[in-house]
């Protein structure tokens, strides 16, 4: 079964990207590279300030992902090291695709020299991404309490509709808030136990995950040009929809499948400028990140051979 999973996801991460490649494809049919081009020269040095900043957001809110879960488990280590194996981790995660294996096995190689076991480090890339989970209810549900016109832009829906699901989205974030305060025996689900965690860890959960979407989506609102911007909050929705698709879908990267969802969802936007917004977003929160951290995890890797290696040149 699980040789039939190694090659599964990925033949379902392929054949996405493939499917959407071609649909992007016909999607954009008429638009020229020239237009792509001009509206990337158009994105002010100010702007692309900001874009870099609003990477920044995300990445520190990644990096508080993995503080929190370290915090649960009991483990003190320094934000320098949390920050890199964070960034690094997911940098290769994002790209590569199978987030939760990829990210499980640098996260590994990196806490393991800290003292965590194998069982631990399990623990907290589950609690990683149930954080960025809870993140993306929480933030969905609230959105569509004040822009119940967000889910419209996907389904045919009515703004009851579209409220009634944003607070469906809220349930499991509520729940969730209401178990870690009360300290309620661990959750037992088909064998996988959820332990609550204290309250304050909980609420350092509700705060990290909206805060990496928001600067997520913040990359490519600045980039977006002012005629036809649609707004911060449509941006935010339709980058958490598109996003989560994009991570669903098992691409590599997202790639495709991101774009398509995205232009979808901001069909009054200018078609030139959403995608030179959307090569802003890849190129800062997912190929600079990947170049540095394929250094990152080089260097990590030749210190531990070379840690290993000197015992025996001293004898």
């Amino acid at each position: 079964m699980k040789r039939i999973m190694d090659i599964l996801w990925p033949a379902i991460g392929i054949a996405a990207v493939a499917l959407s490649s071609w649909l992007l494809v016909r999607e954009l049919k008429g638009l020229s590279l020239a237009e792509i081009g001009s509206a990337l020269m158009a994105i002010s040095p100010w702007r692309w300030l900001l874009a870099v900043g609003a990477t920044g957001l995300a990445y520190f809110a990644l990096a508080w992902y993995d503080q929190i879960a370290l915090a649960h488990l009991g483990y003190q280590l320094s934000w320098r090291f949390v920050g890199l194996v964070s960034f690094t981790t997911y940098a290769l995660a994002h790209n590569i695709g199978a987030t939760v294996l990829s990210g499980a096995l640098v996260r590994y190689r990196a806490y393991s020299t800290k003292g965590l076991t194998a069982g631990e480090v399990g623990v907290l890339v589950a609690f990683c991404s149930f954080t960025f989970t809870l993140g993306s209810l929480l933030l969905g549900g609230v959105l569509l309490q004040f822009e119940p016109d967000l889910l419209g832009r996907f389904i045919a829906i009515p703004t009851w509709g579209a409220r009634a699901v944003g607070a469906a989205l809220l349930v499991v974030p509520w729940l969730y808030t209401l178990g870690a305060l009360l300290h309620l025996r661990p959750l037992d689900i088909a064998g996988l136990k959820l332990i609550y965690p204290r309250p304050p860890i909980a609420a350092r959960q509700l705060l990290a995950g909206p805060l990496e979407l928001i600067g997520a989506a913040g990359i490519i609102y600045v980039a977006l040009p002012e005629a036809g911007n649609p707004g911060y909050f449509i941006v935010l929705g339709a980058f958490l929809a598109s996003f989560s698709l994009a991570l669903l879908s098992h691409a590599p990267g997202g790639l495709g499948v991101l774009e398509l969802a995205f232009l979808k969802a901001v069909p009054d936007a200018p078609q030139a400028g959403v995608v030179a917004a959307l090569l802003v977003f890849r190129l800062l929160y997912l190929v600079l990140p990947l170049i540095f951290s394929i250094v990152v995890a080089a260097l990590f890797e030749r210190d531990r051979i070379a840690a290993l290696l000197s015992p025996r040149r001293r004898s």
